[in-house]
């Protein structure tokens, strides 16, 4: 028997001949589990949690609201520099007065030029942090603000920078802004629907708008001077997406920006989220990754019946039918992407669940 990950990695159980254990009911799983604890290390504790998986050839990998240990390792391909915990965040110069910041969560960038700062996002955990990262480097003010979209996540802090900048964003992002009325994402003063240049002194930056993906409004920002591209969540550098394709409005579309990604002339890609800035490598992985998730949850699809395996008592309840058709098509689609991906991506074990749920649906629907 042959360990799949190591003691810190207890979550995902283990492998025999290449091939992962499945587990029928919760029995087996504690035997396996039991097994695994005195081969591969995996506390007593964590062998101790069981779930009852419902279907035969479960993953190893427990489902959604389940946990059987301590998630895996994020691989040091995918670790970024540390942040100073007295501090709270760090600074990335991307060249020719342009720098990330970010506390290894969130991202944001600010530009300086001859007469002020641009500031690009606002994310709410970096609000107190932007005006000292700052003033790390100059004493010019915020003139004007750039928001990538409309998340909160990433433009919640804006409303505490101060000043009165000019603020520049899509004019889908202004309309749901508007709707949500939110005080701390205050309305853009400037809008575009497709391109915008932005010339500030010898600075500039290139916007453009590549359809709906994520969210409508999500821009691309591009800085081509430094060969640095701004794109929020559609990337994650090294990471499995945050879950489904980052609560994607329209999945097709994140296919699309993926590709759109690769005709830019990049070195560096700021992608909004997790420890560390991108690279052409990084958008071919993630591609890579998507394209074999698509076609693991297409397989599944054409293979699996709906109504197969269901109790005769509850086939007269199509949600209870077609939930157990999806949940057959997604178990299939977890064990086909596990073997390739699990090492590869960090945080694999977090989101797969929510990647292969959501693939399935777009496939059937979209």
């Amino acid at each position: 028997m042959q360990c799949l990950v190591s003691n810190s990695q207890s979550r995902t159980g283990a492998r025999k001949n290449g091939e992962f254990i499945r587990h029928r009911n919760g029995l087996a799983l504690s035997i396996a589990l039991a097994v695994a604890s005195s081969i591969c290390g995996i506390t007593a504790e964590a062998a101790a949690q069981t779930y009852t998986p419902a279907y035969e050839n479960m993953p190893a990998i427990p489902p959604i609201g389940v946990r059987t240990g301590k998630y895996m390792d994020v691989p040091d391909s995918a670790k970024g520099p540390a942040v100073d915990s007295a501090k709270g965040y760090r600074i990335q110069n991307l060249g020719k007065d342009l720098y990330m910041v970010t506390d290894n969560a969130n991202q944001a960038m600010f530009l300086v030029y001859e007469d002020g700062v641009v500031m690009l996002d606002a994310p709410q955990t970096l609000a107190s942090a932007i005006p000292k990262a700052i003033a790390e480097v100059t004493n010019k003010p915020i003139t004007h603000l750039i928001y990538s979209h409309s998340h909160a996540d990433h433009i919640g802090g804006a409303g505490s920078l101060g000043g009165r900048p000019i603020i520049i964003a899509h004019e889908e992002t202004k309309k749901l802004l508007a709707r949500d009325n939110d005080p701390q994402r205050p309305l853009p003063t400037t809008t575009f629907n497709d391109t915008y240049t932005l010339n500030v002194g010898s600075q500039r930056l290139e916007l453009s708008y590549h359809g709906d993906g994520h969210e409508p409004g999500n821009i691309f920002i591009y800085a081509p001077e430094q060969k640095t591209l701004m794109v929020i969540d559609v990337i994650f550098p090294g990471w499995m997406m945050w879950r489904r394709f980052a609560v994607a409005h329209d999945i097709p579309g994140v296919f699309g920006q993926v590709e759109m990604i690769k005709t830019f002339d990049f070195e560096t890609l700021v992608s909004g989220h997790v420890t560390r800035t991108g690279t052409r490598a990084d958008v071919d992985l993630q591609s890579e990754f998507m394209n074999d998730l698509k076609s693991a949850a297409a397989d599944a699809l054409k293979t699996t019946r709906v109504g197969e395996g269901v109790d005769p008592r509850d086939l007269a309840n199509p949600w209870a039918v077609y939930d157990n058709f999806i949940d057959r098509v997604v178990v299939q689609c977890v064990n086909a992407v596990t073997p390739k991906w699990s090492q590869k991506l960090a945080g694999f074990d977090v989101f797969i669940w929510d990647q292969c749920y959501s693939m399935e649906q777009s496939l059937r629907i979209d």
